[in-house]
């Protein structure tokens, strides 16, 4: 190599350390330098309370990470620690106050609510469950891909008649079914073993005495049990099955007007969750204690009941017949349900 080709070689080698030196000319940048002094938090929120702010945000708008990064004049890395960590004490605080274990003279309180409102007696929570669009999780295959095809996690919950969650469970995957994932929480299994303080049997009708079971009410996806309530199949359905079908659905679109509460006051998930899936979940278990605080603090307003949740339903599988006692119970709601129960627009509903 004669002299002219090293010298060229070694003039392109500096050129290059210095274009590399520019661009690491800023350790930090000086957007982010005057975050405390022109921030979005700073010039409009006490510093104190930042970490939650950003959170709420994110929760509340569903913007993406960059956006607070340049909002918020901090490090995109440092945003998404902030939202995980926040929304895990959410979860970890607001849970004993705004979804705190239920006792027999709460499910009691939550029977009066479904039995003024909803016309339901024996009724101690409204059930479902649906869809959290998420951006495919790693190494998960399809796991999480749903009959919907897309990605997913299940949100399985259980209301009251005050638009407010009892129970949730969430992580399960996107391909499971209502009714497994409700076979599979620890719901269920405290439902089977007896230790959910349920109240006990009493009658519901001045004429017959017979205890019926305290019941939770859901849709076709739910196997019918001692103390789930689910609707007649098919479609050539006497009078007396139509009129229990409408009755149940009156007291079962609580949960649906619960999660269209939720997802509209949380916008979050308006669109696909693109987080690891523990953090999704910290996410989705943050939004329901958030949602169950704000309806404690604002209280009930009808135009809260007419949004409607863009959270897809869970699928339908092929359930098994019920028990001799279930089905038994069911008929005695729904001779209930027209005669000493009737109500005087019913008939028109159907």
């Amino acid at each position: 190599m004669d002299f002219e080709v090293m010298a060229c070689v070694w003039l392109l080698y500096r050129r290059y350390k210095r274009r590399r030196q520019r661009q690491r000319e800023y350790w930090v940048h000086p957007i982010l330098r005057d975050r405390l002094t022109h921030g979005m938090f700073v010039t409009l929120f006490d510093l104190r309370e930042e970490k939650l702010v950003i959170t709420l945000r994110y929760l509340a708008t569903g913007c993406s990470f960059a956006d607070l990064h340049y909002g918020y004049r901090l490090g995109k890395s440092t945003i998404i620690k902030i939202v995980e960590q926040v929304c895990k004490v959410l979860w970890s605080k607001l849970k004993f106050t705004s979804m705190p274990e239920m006792t027999t003279e709460k499910w009691k309180e939550v029977e009066e609510g479904f039995k003024k409102y909803a016309n339901f007696p024996n009724c101690i929570g409204a059930i479902d469950g649906k869809h959290i669009e998420l951006i495919q999780p790693e190494h998960t295959g399809s796991l999480f891909y749903n009959y919907k095809t897309y990605f997913s996690s299940a949100l399985l919950a259980v209301c009251d008649a005050n638009y407010c969650f009892v129970y949730v469970d969430v992580g399960s995957y996107g391909k499971t079914s209502d009714s497994a994932i409700f076979k599979n929480s620890e719901f269920f299994k405290r439902i089977v073993n007896n230790k959910l303080n349920i109240p006990n049997p009493k009658p519901i009708s001045n004429i017959d005495r017979t205890p019926l079971p305290h019941v939770f009410v859901g849709d076709e996806a739910f196997g019918i049990t001692s103390n789930v309530m689910r609707p007649y199949g098919g479609t050539q359905l006497t009078h007396t099955k139509k009129v229990f079908n409408y009755r149940l659905s009156r007291a079962r679109r609580y949960i649906e007007c619960a999660f269209g509460i939720m997802s509209n006051k949380w916008r979050i998930f308006h669109r696909p969750i693109d987080v690891n899936i523990d953090f999704a979940e910290s996410i989705i278990k943050a939004c329901t204690v958030l949602h169950n605080y704000v309806r404690m603090r604002d209280g009930y307003r009808y135009e809260d009941t007419l949004y409607v949740s863009p959270l897809q339903s869970i699928h339908l599988e092929n359930l098994p017949r019920g028990s001799l006692c279930a089905r038994t119970a069911r008929e005695k709601f729904a001779n209930y349900f027209v005669n000493e129960g009737k109500l005087q627009w019913q008939n028109n509903m159907i």
